[in-house]
C-alpha cells in the first residue's frame, strides 16, 4: 500500500481536484448548477419535516409530484431520499430538509436556464398548491435554529454536527437554515487562470447576489446574513484557498491545516489532518472525504465550484449564470476581469456580506465586473446565450447592480413598509 505523503497529496489534487486540462473527449464550456430552496408552511413560515406522516411535509410532495413527472425515487450513498431527474440532474434534501436540485452539466448557458426552470418553476408552483413555499433566500428568515432541526441523522451530518457545536452556533445554522446557488465550470484550457479570477470574483458575488438580510424575523446588519453566518463557522475550511505561485500546494497546505472532522477527537479536541498524516497511515479515501468537508468559496472538484451566491428566485436565475459564464468562458472577458480584480483579497468577503454593494469600491469594481460579463456573453453568441436570456440578465444589472442594490434591498424596504 502506498502511504499518503505531502508530495503525493499534491499529485493526488493535480489529477483529480485540479485536473482540469481541457480534454478532446468533453465540449468546452460546459457549466452546470446546484440551487437549493428552504421549504416552510404558507403564511407561518413554520420549517417542516421531511416527511411528517400526518402533518405538511415534502416528502409525500416530491413524491406525487415526481410521478407525474416521471422522476425516479431512490436513495443517496447517506441512504436520504433522492429523486433522479429524466432529462438529467436530481433532487436532493441537505441536512435541516433544504431542497437541492443539482443540474447535470450543459453546454450552453441558455441549456442550464432551460434545464432549471423546467424542473423548479413547476416543483414551486405545486408546492405552493400544497400550501408549501420553497423560499428563494439564503437563509431561513422566520425560524430561531431550535425551529430548525438536523433532519437528517446520516453518519457525516452527526459527525460534521458534534465538530461544529465545539465552534459556536454557526455550523448548525450553515448546515441547517441556510440555501445557496452554487455554479460548476470547467477548468478547460485556462485553468490557472479561472482559479486565481473566480476566487477574486468570490466577494463581489456575494454582494451582487445577497438576498438573505433578515434571520428570526429581524435585520441582521448583512445584506447576505449566510455570507456571515459562513464567516464564523470555521475559518480553518472556509474563505479564500487561494495562493500563488503554487495554488496547488497552497490548497493542500488549506487542507492538511483543517481540522479531520470526520476523525475521532483526541483528548476532546480535534486535529488537522497533517496531524493523522503524520501519526497515523489514513487512506486515499479517508483523504478524500476530509477534502468533502472543505467549503471554501470556490472549491475545486475536478471543476470549479463557487459558492458565493445566495439563492434567487427562478426569474432572476440569468444573472449568476450570466456574470460567471461570461467572465470565465471568454478569453478577453477573462483577462478584463483579471486586470480589474488583481488578486484575491480574503479581507473583501466580510466587507462583501456585511455591506455588499452600498460599499462603494465593492459597488464600483462590482458594476465593471457585470459589464464586462454581459459583453463575454454577447460575443459568445445566441448559441451560447440565447438573447432572451442575456436580457434577463441585463435587466438585473440595470434594476439592481447599476443602482448598488440587491435582492435584500427589496426585503428590508418590505420590511419597513409592513
Amino acid at each position: 500500500m502506498t502511504l499518503l505523503s505531502p508530495a503525493s497529496l499534491v499529485s493526488d489534487l493535480f489529477s483529480g481536484a485540479f485536473a482540469g486540462a481541457a480534454s478532446r473527449s468533453l465540449p468546452p464550456r460546459r457549466i452546470g448548477a446546484e440551487v437549493e430552496f428552504i421549504p416552510v408552511e404558507v403564511g407561518s413560515g413554520r420549517r417542516l419535516a421531511i416527511d411528517g406522516k400526518d402533518e405538511l411535509s415534502t416528502l409525500p410532495l416530491l413524491r406525487r409530484f415526481g410521478r407525474e413527472q416521471g422522476w425516479i425515487e431512490g436513495l443517496t450513498p447517506k441512504g436520504t431520499p433522492c429523486f433522479t431527474i429524466p432529462t438529467g440532474g436530481n433532487i436532493t434534501y441537505e441536512p435541516g430538509g433544504q431542497l437541492e436540485f443539482s443540474s447535470p452539466a450543459c453546454l450552453t448557458a441558455s441549456s442550464l436556464l432551460a434545464v432549471l426552470r423546467s424542473v423548479v418553476l413547476p416543483l414551486r408552483a405545486a408546492a405552493a398548491a400544497e400550501g408549501i413555499d420553497l423560499l428563494a433566500v439564503g437563509i431561513d428568515p422566520t425560524s430561531s435554529i431550535q425551529s430548525a432541526p438536523l433532519l437528517i441523522q446520516a453518519k457525516r451530518y452527526q459527525l460534521m454536527a458534534d465538530y461544529f457545536e465545539t465552534l459556536g452556533s454557526s455550523g448548525a445554522r450553515m448546515m441547517r437554515q441556510t440555501a445557496s446557488f452554487q455554479i460548476n465550470l470547467d477548468f478547460d484550457d485556462e485553468p490557472w487562470l479561472r482559479w486565481r479570477v473566480l476566487n477574486a470574483m468570490a466577494p463581489f458575488v456575494t454582494a451582487i447576489f445577497a438576498n438573505s438580510p433578515i434571520y428570526a424575523q429581524q435585520p441582521t446588519g448583512h445584506q447576505s446574513t449566510r455570507a456571515a453566518v459562513w464567516r464564523t463557522v470555521d475559518p480553518s475550511r472556509t474563505g479564500l484557498a487561494f495562493g500563488e505561485p503554487n495554488p496547488v500546494e497552497t490548497y493542500r497546505d488549506f487542507a492538511l491545516n483543517a481540522p479531520a472532522m470526520l476523525f475521532p477527537p483526541v483528548a476532546g479536541e480535534y486535529r488537522s489532518f497533517a496531524h493523522w498524516l503524520t501519526l497515523a497511515d489514513p487512506s486515499a479515501d479517508e483523504w478524500h472525504d476530509h477534502l468533502s468537508t472543505l467549503f471554501p468559496e470556490v472549491r475545486p472538484r475536478g471543476h470549479l465550484e463557487l459558492r458565493s451566491a445566495d439563492t434567487l428566485p427562478p426569474a432572476w436565475f440569468a444573472a449568476p449564470v450570466a456574470l460567471t459564464a461570461g467572465v470565465l468562458y471568454h478569453s478577453a472577458a477573462l483577462r478584463a476581469a483579471d486586470a480589474l480584480l488583481g488578486t484575491p483579497d480574503p479581507a473583501l468577503l466580510e466587507r462583501a456580506g456585511r455591506w455588499g454593494l452600498h460599499d462603494p469600491r465593492i459597488h464600483e469594481v462590482a458594476a465593471d465586473l457585470f459589464q464586462i460579463a454581459l459583453k463575454g456573453c454577447r460575443v459568445m453568441g445566441e448559441g451560447y446565450f440565447h438573447p432572451a436570456d442575456l436580457e434577463q440578465a441585463q435587466a438585473y444589472f440595470d434594476l439592481y447592480t447599476r443602482r448598488g442594490r440587491a435582492p435584500a434591498d427589496d426585503i428590508l424596504d418590505a420590511a419597513i413598509a409592513a
